[in-house]
């Protein structure tokens, strides 16, 4: 099970290969404005266990969050599903920057944040997938 950590740019690249294709529900996303904290639960592909498939429930957590903006997600209803391609960060001036969370379906989330502080947890054991990610070459 992961636990990782991510407080620059070369941690959040190792964070966002394992969050590669992870399902996450609308309904599991959250921004809570006053203690500055944004945080979902997707189904990540266990990229790690190849050549097994299996995904593992993974909460994605960041705190010092200032806003968040999202695009082509309002028109998706809650119980959609989305993939998440990439997580990234577009920096600002030192040390606050944008994580910039990229979807399938032409959706992202930008969350504007003092610093760079974001926590991957997985929550439980794994389990079995016949459906494998393919990215073509």
């Amino acid at each position: 099970m992961l636990r990782l950590t991510a407080n620059d740019t070369e941690d959040l690249k190792v964070i966002s290969a394992h969050m590669q294709d992870a399902l996450v529900r609308l309904a599991d996303i959250r921004y809570l404005v006053k203690p500055r904290q944004f945080a979902f639960v997707a189904n990540r592909f266990a990229w790690e266990q190849q050549p097994k498939s299996e995904r593992r429930r993974t909460g994605l957590h960041l705190e010092h969050v200032l806003n968040v903006k999202q695009h082509g997600i309002v028109t998706q209803t809650k119980d959609a599903i989305l993939s998440l391609l990439a997580i990234t960060f577009e920096p600002g001036p030192e040390p606050s920057g944008t994580v910039v969370l990229l979807f399938s379906a032409n959706c992202t989330i930008r969350l504007n944040v003092e610093y760079l502080d974001l926590q991957l947890k997985d929550l439980g054991g794994a389990w079995a997938t016949e459906l494998t990610p393919h990215h073509g070459d």
